[in-house]
């Protein structure tokens, strides 16, 4: 399974790509990956970049892309998060074939690698702590200290590293660190640790190891080892490319990749840091990593985006050098041109009001023609049952009418969506004088919705029919968050970000009702509901207790009006 190919403008990586395929640089091969650490889940900035990015330029330049897991950090790792990943690429509609890989499938040649460092003298094992390491090292303007322990024998710090190795030694009381420059006026290049101890069972290799490479030592040796040809990374790496070509040079590596930075995407309304995703998560704010509130990719297909709207907003926002942030506006533009080109049309009231057609038989039902999607003249039509006692949405009946609300009123005529005119003669109320109930007529002469003689009505409504219906609930959302930059406001403000969480961010409707067609609509199908906006069904759904969750709205006029105050 493939995606369709990146059809955007020039940039910068495909430019740098056809360069040296054309000039046959690593043999004419291209060779990519995509290495995320399996320690949450992939958010919506995963899929605009580095997703579409590596398997994209692959595909398009006739190469490979691998799939690599980042797991050298066993405490914060799960299979849970292995397997979502695996769905989350699949889902964008790439597929790495044989090229799934893992960082701890190199452990043992990492492991010779760091001896080779410490024989070549280039790597040391240090007894500071992490608080002093970071104290040693210096800042940007001033240089750093040298470790006390920085000028041990080869023969000392091989005998450490290995008795590291057995687990000798606790978390936190030794290190293996490059030594480079303390001087540098790159701070990654200040011995930076390649090495610690982390005694916590690794969901591949069990209890094997208790030392673990840093990342900054596994992704350039792990990149070399498949013969990676471009490693694309995102900004925050450009201060470690010296420390990657460093790690590749001093190491008897098979092949020697390339590291180029790209800018990030971010998304307004949201957090996109797994530290704070999980948050959400372990805190109760939301249900789960797919809660369809979260900017997680397993949530956003939980929620109806279709991956097709990834690949249309990717290819418009272009690759930058810089980091970028999305209006939210914008991704819902896009995820809504997808649906409306290929979601099917139903119908579904949401807050119903009932209505009874006085002058139509008791025991009647008639047939409709409905048109499924009039942006495919090929998807064509379905039946729509018709009946005396039908619900529309209440919100499309005042009794007393403001100027410019041209839905149902006492008098007024208007039109069923595909059956017919009805016009309002009177309406019952309870006890506390609320309406319960709209009594019309129909006009049998209107039958699938025009007036024989021209007549104009000025609304159509969407409507179920009442003994036909089937109940749903529906998962109305909002943003997440009420401000545009939840973690630049929290901290500007100097509160949790959590002060910023919207409260209504899910509204749950559990009366409402869908039509009859839907019935057997299984889990992840999207569906525009005529007039109300888009809606996927949720895995939660069971046959006869249908979940549909809000993709995206449509564009509401009366809500705008209602806004100017007309």
């Amino acid at each position: 399974m493939s995606a369709p190919a990146d059809t955007a403008p020039e940039h910068f990586v495909r430019e740098l790509i056809a360069a040296e395929k054309a000039a046959g640089k690593h043999g004419g091969r291209v060779v990519l990956r995509f290495p995320p650490e399996p320690n949450g889940y992939l958010h919506i900035g995963h899929g605009l970049r580095p997703i579409l990015l590596n398997f994209g330029m692959a595909q398009e330049f006739g190469g490979r892309c691998h799939l690599r897991f980042d797991d050298t950090n066993p405490a914060a790792e799960e299979v849970e998060y292995v397997d979502a990943i695996q769905a989350d690429v699949r889902w964008l509609g790439f597929d790495w074939g044989d090229h799934l890989y893992f960082a701890s499938d190199y452990f043992d040649q990492l492991y010779v690698w760091a001896e080779e460092l410490i024989q070549k003298g280039l790597a040391y094992v240090c007894d500071l702590s992490s608080d002093e390491i970071r104290e040693y090292q210096g800042t940007l303007t001033e240089p750093g200290r040298p470790s006390p322990y920085r000028d041990r024998g080869v023969a000392e710090n091989l005998d450490l590293f290995r008795r590291m190795k057995a687990g000798e030694y606790e978390p936190g009381a030794r290190v293996l660190r490059g030594r480079i420059d303390m001087a540098s006026s790159v701070l990654p290049m200040r011995d930076p640790v390649l090495y610690r101890i982390v005694k916590a069972h690794h969901h591949r290799t069990g209890d094997r190891w208790c030392i673990y490479p840093m990342y900054d030592f596994a992704h350039p040796l792990s990149d070399a080892i498949e013969g990676v040809t471009h490693s694309l990374c995102s900004l925050e790496f450009t201060d470690h490319r010296p420390l990657y070509d460093w790690c590749i040079a001093n190491c008897s590596v098979p092949h020697h990749p390339e590291q180029t930075e790209f800018g990030r995407v971010g998304l307004t309304y949201t957090v996109m840091s797994k530290r704070w995703m999980k948050r959400l998560v372990d805190d109760g704010h939301v249900r789960g990593w797919d809660d369809p509130r979260m900017a997680t990719l397993a949530a956003q297909r939980r929620r109806g985006v279709p991956p097709a709207a990834f690949h249309t907003l990717s290819r418009d926002i272009g690759l930058t050098r810089r980091n970028i942030s999305v209006e939210l506006a914008r991704y819902e533009h896009a995820i809504r041109s997808e649906l409306n080109r290929t979601a099917p049309r139903v119908m579904a009231v949401l807050n119903p009001l009932r209505v009874v057609i006085e002058n139509f038989p008791e025991d009647t039902v008639e047939q409709f023609d409905a048109v499924n999607n009039p942006e495919d003249p090929g998807a064509g039509t379905r039946k729509v049952p018709f009946a005396r006692v039908l619900y529309i949405e209440r919100e499309d009946f005042l009794e007393d009418p403001p100027k410019k609300f041209f839905r149902l009123a006492p008098g007024r005529e208007v039109r069923l969506r595909a059956a017919c005119l009805v016009r309002c003669e009177s309406v019952v109320k309870d006890a506390n004088g609320e309406i319960v109930e709209v009594r019309c007529t129909w006009d049998p002469a209107t039958r699938g919705g025009d007036a024989p003689d021209g007549r104009k009505v000025q609304a159509t409504l969407h409507w179920v029919s009442a003994a036909h219906a089937i109940p749903a609930e529906v998962r109305l959302y909002e943003t997440l968050f009420t401000v545009e930059d939840p973690m630049g406001e929290a901290n500007e403000q100097g509160v949790e970000y959590t002060h910023f969480l919207n409260p209504r961010s899910e509204t749950l409707l559990t009366g409402a009702l869908v039509e009859p067609s839907l019935a057997d609509a299984q889990p992840g199908t999207a569906f525009q509901f005529e007039r109300l906006g888009y809606f996927a069904v949720d895995p939660d759904s069971k046959p006869g207790a249908l979940v549909f969750n809000r993709t995206v709205t449509l564009r509401d006029e009366w809500a705008k009006v209602q806004k100017r105050g007309g």
